[in-house]
């Protein structure tokens, strides 16, 4: 009865001692935000998303449920909501993965290679297929945008992000002219 605990308290652990930072969310193993970096040499490379992550009682033996929190321009990533359509983690999961499976090999698959024909993001998926070229500006557009250090600081799903208290990059793309610090002449 106390495995599934004890096997999410260790898979939580691993992801913490591994690369990835973890802030959990109402200081509990079930729900927990994952930094996430965008695999090399991919178009999301350089990228950095907030993932949710919400493991279901029944974990390992039920999936946990994975989403973007801040914006990602992927056929199979829902643009409003973040949910991620990857049949590893919806349809044939397995009690021998674990949480670094889905950050080390999941996720990064996904972003790789999209896959078009099951889209959650209809327009990714087709302007994918038909104009490969715009598709790969646009993925680059949203990562320069989006996926920011700053942009997961304190960003919730659906929020567009706060650029007004990020003050760590100039060349961050945001539209703020003030900048903390320098005098008005």
């Amino acid at each position: 009865m106390s495995s599934p605990s004890k096997r999410r308290e260790m898979d939580v652990m691993k992801l913490m001692m591994s690369d990835y930072t973890v802030e959990t969310i109402n200081d509990g193993l079930s729900e927990f935000n994952v930094e996430f970096h965008g695999p090399k040499e991919s178009l999301y490379e350089g990228g950095v998303w907030k993932i949710r992550v919400e493991l279901p009682d029944a974990y390992p033996y039920k999936s946990p449920s994975i989403g973007f929190v801040n914006k990602i321009f992927h056929p199979n990533v829902d643009e409003l909501s973040g949910s991620v359509c990857l049949d590893v983690i919806n349809q044939s999961w397995s009690p021998m993965f674990d949480l670094l499976n889905v950050f080390e090999v999941f996720l990064p698959q996904l972003l790789l290679y999209p896959n078009a024909s099951d889209p959650l993001n209809g327009d990714a998926a087709s302007l994918m297929m038909k104009d490969k070229k715009l598709y790969d500006q646009k993925v680059k557009e949203y990562c320069e945008r989006y996926a920011k250090k700053e942009n997961i600081s304190n960003s919730t799903a659906g929020e567009e992000s706060g650029d007004e208290e990020d003050i760590s990059e100039e060349d961050s793309g945001s539209s703020d002219d003030d900048i903390p610090g320098h005098a008005d002449p």
